[in-house]
């Protein structure tokens, strides 16, 4: 498992835009989903929804999972 951010492609607001993740984001972020039943592409448009304009789109993806993962 690579440390490096990869590029993944999303659909947001009907525009194809990418986020680079590490790949253990990635994968929570995957299972974080599934788990709620939703497809990845509404998940990332909830937290690009209620993130602070300030902060990237990765980086709210990344405290996401985050503060899933420390929640469970």
């Amino acid at each position: 498992m690579s440390g490096r951010p990869v590029k993944h492609s999303l659909t947001l607001k009907g525009h194809r835009t990418s986020v680079s993740l590490e790949d253990a984001f990635w994968t929570e972020f995957r299972k974080i989903a599934a788990e709620r039943g939703v497809p990845i592409n509404a998940l990332a448009a909830e937290i690009d929804a209620n993130r602070d304009p300030d902060v990237g789109l990765a980086s709210s993806i990344r405290v996401y999972v985050l503060q899933q993962l420390t929640a469970q």
